[in-house]
């Protein structure tokens, strides 16, 4: 049964979502309004597919914000990248090159308002991103970063990428850790499995706290859901 569910959504998602970006052209064409629209719908199509194919809903822990903020979350599945559109209202994600690289999708994701990142880069990099980042917060949208910089096997804690820290004190703005057990049901490898998925939200972090606690912060409670015998410490000024 589970075989035949990862099948239909394949199937299903896939080829739903290749219909949604032939039309994304269009909707860009009329503007970033349309465009967020558009990703919207994609968003939904992708939750209706995760509940009634996979059987995998979300349950939320602790308080969601309620303005614009930097969101630093646990990464274990492509669900909650695309989840978090539809979760913290048209955030603008910090996404990596290769995927901007994509034909047709790569530049819809430009013009959503995605921010691109290269992983090789340096303090132009992080310029670049302070800049769209500060863009973002003015037209009143989150920022959402996912600071492993991949995604992590459920149980796993690697270190913190050391662009999470220059992004928070560049922009000045509160940070919320969120942990996501994504992975547990819907693995890297393997096939999904029914259950739910859980979001909880952590303390919100002041701005401006030192590199040192404010990764060790956020890499603790990103990994609350985590058993806790495999978190390993963030290598602090890396």
């Amino acid at each position: 049964m589970r075989r035949l569910r990862a099948i239909l959504f394949v199937m299903l998602f896939y080829g739903g979502s290749f219909f949604i970006v032939l039309g994304a052209p269009i909707a860009a064409s009329l503007g970033q309004k349309a465009v967020r629209f558009w990703v919207r719908v994609w968003a939904r199509w992708h939750r209706w597919c995760c509940r009634w194919l996979l059987g995998v809903t979300t349950r939320i822990e602790g308080t969601p914000p309620t303005h614009p903020l930097l969101i630093v979350a646990k990464h274990e599945a492509m669900f909650e990248t695309i989840e978090v559109v539809l979760m913290f209202d048209e955030p603008v994600v910090v996404m990596k090159q290769e995927l901007a690289d994509i034909p047709i999708w790569g530049w819809c994701a430009r013009r959503y308002g995605m921010i691109v990142i290269d992983r090789a880069g340096s303090s132009k990099t992080l310029r670049q991103m302070v800049r769209e980042g500060k863009a973002a917060i003015a037209d009143g949208r989150a920022i959402v970063l996912f600071p492993e910089g991949t995604r992590v096997p459920h149980g796993e804690a690697p270190p913190l990428r050391s662009g999470m820290a220059g992004l928070y004190r560049a922009l000045g703005l509160p940070a919320m850790p969120v942990a996501i057990d994504s992975g547990k049901f819907i693995p890297r490898t393997g096939l999904p499995r029914p259950g739910q998925i859980t979001f909880r939200f952590g303390e919100e972090l002041p701005p401006g706290l030192p590199r040192a606690e404010a990764e060790e912060r956020i890499h603790a409670a990103i990994n609350v859901l985590n058993p806790p015998s495999v978190v390993r410490a963030p290598e602090i000024g890396a």
